[in-house]
């Protein structure tokens, strides 16, 4: 009996919509770029992806020559934006970019872009993150082309945020190559995080695991050159007193 009158309010539920959307369509010209974008975006706001990018997609090509047919393409790259489709958001806002660099929202755009990438970032660093790398470019771009606008702020924190997840990673697979005694792997490893992403917290972990490293190899000229450097800019680190109580 429940499931019926489940059943049952579902079934008006969807026809008031339904009802709502008729009327909220003949209110509109849809024979103008302006009643067809607006309609467009009712689809979007009710997170009706699909039928709002087809409708967009009208705007843009009934109307080729309004204004709200560029604002379609715009419409159309936050669409794929909002329901997570971040490849397509990605080549659709570089699409945009392309195809109108002058644009008021040029900025917007580019930091689109750039979150499209940071949005593909996996949640924990184990996993592959060269789509990081893509995300840096772009958030760097934004703040060097737009050092004013209102995405440069939080476009520096996700810069920063990525920088911290490939450290990490790189001293994830340096962690994994000394695990497994592939010392001169591991080195490596320690020094290219010393050398790609330097003060962002990390560097005293690279130098004791380069330290230890070298002198699983008896590389005493490197040994020396990081335990010296870690004791002297970062004598009160944890990694400086276990670098002493290694005796190394």
């Amino acid at each position: 009996m429940t499931s019926v009158k489940s059943l049952k309010l579902f079934v008006v539920s969807l026809m008031a919509w339904g009802f709502l959307f008729s009327c909220a369509t003949q209110e509109k010209d849809l024979n103008t770029a302006e009643g067809l974008f607006a309609y467009a975006k009712e689809f979007a706001d009710a997170e009706r992806y699909e039928v709002a990018l087809a409708k967009y997609a009208d705007v843009r090509n009934k109307f080729p020559y309004s204004n709200l047919a560029t604002e379609a393409e715009l419409a159309i790259a936050d669409v794929h934006y909002q329901r997570e489709s971040y490849t397509e958001s990605e080549v659709a806002y570089q699409n945009f970019r392309d195809l109108h660099p002058k644009h008021p929202k040029s900025d917007y755009v580019l930091y689109r872009i750039a979150m499209s990438y940071y949005m593909q970032l996996p949640e924990t660093i184990d996993r592959d993150l060269s789509v990081g790398k893509d995300a840096i470019y772009h958030f760097m771009e934004l703040t060097k082309l737009y050092p004013k606008s209102e995405f440069a702020a939080d476009s520096k924190a996700k810069r920063d945020d990525v920088f911290s997840r490939l450290a990490q990673k790189e001293l994830y697979i340096a962690d994994f190559y000394f695990k497994d005694e592939k010392y001169s792997a591991a080195l490596r490893r320690y020094e290219s995080a010393l050398y790609k992403y330097p003060g962002l917290g990390f560097d005293p972990r690279a130098h004791l695991g380069a330290a230890k490293s070298a002198h699983k190899i008896a590389d005493q000229k490197k040994q020396d050159l990081h335990s010296k450097a870690l004791t002297t800019k970062y004598p009160n680190s944890d990694e400086a007193q276990k670098l002493k109580s290694e005796g190394l």
